[in-house]
C-alpha cells in the first residue's frame, strides 16, 4: 500500500459529520498544569473512625460532594463528575472522593478525569494520574491512550501525540493497534501534518499493525487534501488486495475531493461507482452530492436530483434543507428559497438560526429588505433567536438601499429591547450616511459608537477618510488618522493609500509624498495601488521625471508596472503633444509584457489629434479594430473632433455612425461634438436640426452655445416654424416648469427670438452649470 505526499498544498475537505454551527478554531493560551497533591491522595489509613472521617470530609468536602450519599457509587460519582464543567473542581471532588475508605476508583473514573485535564492541556497533571494508575495496577485499555492522543492534538502538540505510540509500549508494555494507528492518523490529517502522516503510517508499516477501511479512508482523506485525487483513487482500488471492501465514507471522501476541485462531474462518477459495487448510500451521500450541484450553480440538477432521489426513498433532512436554500440564495433565487423553507416547515423540521440566516441575506442582496424583515418577524414567532449576524444583515441591506434613517431607527429599536449594536452594526450605518451625504451624522455616531464602548475598527476608520479625502477634508482625515493612532487601531495599505489619493486630488503632491514616506517608518508595505496613485499625481503636476524614478523604485520592490501605470505617464505626454515620447511608453510598455488596452490607445489617439496628426491618429484607430477591440467612445471622440475642426463634416458624421454600428454606444460628449460641428455651419441646416432630434429622442439635451448658433441659421433663412417645435422639444426633455415654458411661447409668438433664446439659455445654463471639455 503505497503512500506519499508530493504536494504540500491542500484544500479543506468537509468533516464526515457536517455542522452548521461550527466555528473558527480558538488561539488557545499556554497550557497550564494543575498542582495536584498524588503523592497524598492514595494513602490510606484502614482505622479511620466513622467521626474522624465525618470530621475530615466537613473541613475538605468539595461543593459538589454534598450531592453523594455517604456510600456513594462510582456510577453515582462518575454521572457528577460529568455534569461538572470547570475542570480543577472535577479534580478536587476526585480527590476528595478517593480519599473515602470505602470507594475506590474506576478505570471510567480515570478516564474522565483524563478528559478533564486534557481540555485545559494540563499534560504534566495527566501523566501524573496515569502513573498512579500504573502503581495501583489499574488495568489500562488502548482506548485510555486515546484521551491522550486527542489532547495533545487539540494544543497542536502532534509530536507529543506520536509520543503516546511509544509510551504505551515502553512504559505499559500495550502494543499499539490498529485503533491507535488510525486514531493518530486521522488526527494529523485533520491538523494538516500530513509529512508525518506519511512517517506513522510507515511506522504502521514496519511494526505488522494491519490497515483495515479506516486507515484507507484516512490517507485517501489525506491524498484529496493535497489535490492528490487519482492516487486517492488508485488507493481505493488497491483495498481489494488487502481483503478490505470500500465503504460509503471512502467513495465520499473521494466524492468530496472532486467537489472542491470543482468537478462535480468527477464526483457523479464515483458514485456511479459506489452504485455498481452495491454500496449502501446514506443521506451523508445524497446531501454531499446536494452541495456539489449548489456549489457549481447547477440549482436546477440539485432540485431534480433530491426529487428523484426521495423517488428512491430518500428523506430530506435539515441539512438537505439548508444546501437547497443556500444554493438557491446564492444564484440570486432567494425567494425561491422560501418555497423550501415552506417545505421544510411541511415535514415537520424546525429552521434554524442557520436558515433564516441564509435566506435574510439571500433576500437582502436581491433588493427584498421588506421581505427579509418579514422573515425576521416568522423568526421572533417560532421561537428562533436571532442573532447579531441576523440584525446586521437587515441593518447593511437597508443601508445600500439608502433607506439609512429606516435602517437607524430599526437599530435604535433593537437597542431598546436588549440587543447590543457591534462594530459591525455601527459600520454599516456610518457607510450608509456617508454614502447619502449625512457625513454630519456619520461623525455623532461614530462618536456615540466610542461613547458606548465599541471600539471603533479600521474600516470604521477607512470609510471616514475616505468620506473627508472626498470632500477635499484632508486635514480632518489626517486627524482621524492620528485618532486612530492613538487608539491603538492598526492602519493598512488601504487607509494610506486613500489618504495619498485624497492629496493628490487636492494637487497637494508633496503632503502625498510623506504619506508615501510615513508608511516605510510606520511599517506598512507599499502596494501597485499606492504606486500607482503617487505616480498619476506626479503626472498630472508635471513631475514626470520622479514619476519615472518612481516607477523604478516600484519594480526595485518587486511590483510590476501594470496598465495604470503607463498610461498615467502616457496620459502625460500627451498632454504635453510630445508624440515621440508617448509612443516610446507605448513601446516599453508593450516590451515588459503589459498589452496596451483601450485606454492606452484612447490616450494616444487623444495625443495625436492635438498634436495636429488626424491622419496618423486615423490609422491608430482602424489598427485597433483590426486588433478586435471593442472601442470606446474615448477613442472615436477626439478624431471625430478634430475633423470637425478641418471641416472635413461628412467624414466626422461618417465616423460617429461608424461607432453606431461598431463599437460601444455614443457618450453625451459625443453627441455634443458632433452636434456642435453641424451646427457651425460649413453644412446643411437640416442635417443639423435633424441630429439635434435625434439627440434628444437619445436623451441628450444640446448644448446652448450650439444651438444658438443653429437657431441663428434658422432665423436668417425664416424657418422659425422649425425653431419653435426645437425648443418645444428642449423645454420638455429638460422639464422645465409651466410658468418657464409660457415665457419661452410668449416672447416666440409675438416673434421675440432673440429674447426667447436668452431665457432658454439662462434657464439651461442655471441647470447645467458649464463645463470644459478637453480639446
Amino acid at each position: 500500500m503505497a503512500f506519499s505526499f508530493s504536494s504540500s498544498s491542500f484544500l479543506k475537505c468537509h468533516p464526515w459529520t457536517q455542522s452548521q454551527n461550527s466555528t473558527n478554531p480558538l488561539s488557545f493560551p499556554p497550557p497550564k498544569p494543575i498542582s495536584l497533591p498524588f503523592s497524598a491522595r492514595h494513602e490510606r489509613v484502614a482505622s479511620v473512625s466513622a467521626s474522624s472521617s465525618s470530621s475530615s470530609v466537613s473541613t475538605v468536602l468539595p461543593s459538589k460532594a454534598k450531592q453523594l450519599l455517604p456510600e456513594f457509587t462510582p456510577k453515582q460519582l462518575l454521572d457528577t463528575l460529568r455534569r461538572e464543567n470547570d475542570e480543577t473542581s472535577a479534580f478536587h471532588l476526585f480527590e476528595w472522593a478517593s480519599k473515602q475508605p470505602h470507594f475506590t476508583p474506576t478505570l471510567s473514573i480515570y478516564e474522565e478525569i483524563l478528559r478533564k485535564l486534557g481540555n485545559v492541556g494540563s499534560f504534566d497533571s495527566m501523566r501524573g494520574v496515569l502513573d498512579d494508575m500504573k502503581k495501583l495496577q489499574v488495568e489500562l485499555v488502548e482506548g485510555t491512550f486515546f484521551i491522550f492522543i486527542e489532547s495533545y492534538a487539540k494544543f497542536e502538540l502532534y509530536d507529543e501525540a506520536i509520543r503516546v505510540l511509544d509510551m504505551m509500549w515502553k512504559v505499559f508494555g500495550m502494543k499499539p493497534g490498529t485503533f491507535s494507528y488510525n486514531l493518530l492518523l486521522n488526527v494529523l490529517v485533520d491538523g494538516n501534518k500530513l509529512k508525518l502522516v506519511e512517517n506513522v503510517h510507515s511506522r504502521m508499516l514496519d511494526e505488522g499493525v494491519k490497515a483495515d477501511v479506516s486507515t484507507f479512508n484516512i490517507l485517501i482523506k489525506a491524498l484529496c487534501k493535497t489535490h492528490q485525487i487519482r492516487p486517492a483513487i488508485l488507493m481505493m482500488e488497491e483495498m481489494p488486495m488487502y481483503g478490505l471492501v470500500p465503504d460509503e465514507r471512502t467513495f465520499t471522501t473521494i466524492m468530496q475531493g472532486y467537489i472542491e476541485e470543482g468537478n462535480l462531474d468527477g464526483a457523479l462518477r464515483i458514485r456511479d461507482q459506489m452504485v455498481s459495487a452495491k454500496c449502501p448510500a446514506s443521506n451523508i451521500t445524497v446531501n454531499l452530492l446536494i452541495h456539489g450541484y449548489c456549489k457549481e450553480g447547477r440549482i436546477d440538477e440539485a432540485l431534480n436530483f433530491v426529487q428523484d432521489m426521495c423517488s428512491r426513498g430518500f428523506s430530506p433532512d435539515q441539512f438537505t434543507f439548508n444546501t437547497l436554500i443556500s444554493g438557491l440564495c446564492k444564484a440570486g433565487h432567494a425567494v425561491q428559497g422560501l418555497d423550501i423553507l415552506d417545505l421544510m416547515l411541511q415535514d415537520g423540521f424546525d429552521p434554524d438560526v442557520y436558515t433564516y440566516n441564509i435566506l435574510i441575506s439571500g433576500l437582502c442582496e436581491v433588493g427584498e429588505v421588506q421581505e427579509a424583515i418579514e422573515l425576521l418577524n416568522q423568526m421572533l414567532v417560532r421561537d428562533c433567536t436571532p442573532n447579531t449576524v441576523t440584525y446586521n444583515t437587515i441593518i447593511s441591506a437597508l443601508c445600500k438601499e439608502n433607506q439609512v434613517q429606516e435602517a437607524t431607527e430599526f437599530a435604535r429599536v433593537l437597542t431598546s429591547k436588549g440587543f447590543l449594536p457591534d462594530v459591525c452594526t455601527f459600520n454599516s450605518l456610518i457607510q450608509g450616511l456617508c454614502f447619502t451625504g449625512n457625513f454630519n451624522v456619520a461623525m455623532e455616531l461614530f462618536e456615540e459608537m466610542k461613547n458606548k464602548g465599541c471600539q471603533p475598527d479600521e474600516f470604521t476608520y477607512n470609510i471616514l477618510i475616505d468620506c473627508l479625502c472626498a470632500k477635499r477634508k484632508i486635514g480632518e482625515a489626517m486627524n482621524l488618522l492620528k485618532d486612530m493612532e492613538s487608539s491603538g487601531c492598526a492602519r493598512s495599505v488601504i487607509t494610506y493609500n486613500t489618504l495619498i489619493d485624497g492629496f493628490c486630488k487636492d494637487k497637494k503632491i508633496e503632503e502625498a509624498e510623506e504619506i508615501f514616506d510615513q508608511m516605510e517608518l510606520q511599517g506598512v508595505s507599499r502596494n501597485l495601488v499606492t504606486y500607482n496613485t503617487l505616480i498619476d499625481g506626479l503626472c498630472k503636476s508635471k513631475r514626470v521625471e520622479d514619476a519615472a524614478q518612481l516607477m523604478d523604485q516600484m519594480i526595485l520592490e518587486g511590483l510590476k508596472p501594470d496598465k495604470f501605470t503607463y498610461n498615467s505617464i502616457l496620459a502625460h505626454f500627451c498632454r504635453a503633444g510630445d508624440i515621440k515620447k508617448a509612443a516610446d511608453i507605448v513601446q516599453t510598455m508593450t516590451s515588459n509584457g503589459c498589452e496596451p488596452d483601450i485606454v492606452t490607445y484612447g490616450t494616444l489617439i487623444q495625443g495625436l489629434c492635438k498634436a495636429g496628426r488626424v491622419e496618423v491618429a486615423s490609422r491608430l484607430l482602424r489598427s485597433i479594430q483590426m486588433k478586435g477591440m471593442i472601442l470606446t467612445p474615448q477613442a472615436y471622440n477626439p478624431v471625430i473632433q478634430a475633423l470637425f475642426r478641418r471641416r472635413r463634416n461628412n467624414e466626422a458624421v461618417r465616423l460617429f455612425r461608424e461607432m453606431q454600428e461598431m463599437a460601444n454606444p455614443p457618450d453625451a460628449l459625443s453627441y455634443k461634438i458632433v452636434f456642435r460641428g453641424l451646427s457651425s455651419g460649413g453644412g446643411p441646416i437640416q442635417e443639423a436640426v435633424d441630429f439635434s432630434v435625434e439627440m434628444m429622442e437619445k436623451g441628450h439635451i444640446p448644448e446652448f452655445s450650439s444651438f444658438y448658433n443653429l437657431a441663428e441659421g434658422l432665423y436668417s433663412l425664416s424657418m422659425e416654424e422649425t425653431l419653435v417645435k426645437l425648443v418645444g422639444m428642449i423645454t420638455k426633455k429638460a422639464n422645465f416648469s409651466d410658468s418657464e415654458v409660457t415665457m419661452i411661447k410668449g416672447f416666440l409668438k409675438i416673434r421675440k427670438f432673440q429674447d426667447a433664446l436668452a431665457t432658454l439659455g439662462r434657464i439651461l445654463n442655471s441647470r447645467n452649470p458649464k463645463r470644459t471639455y478637453w480639446g
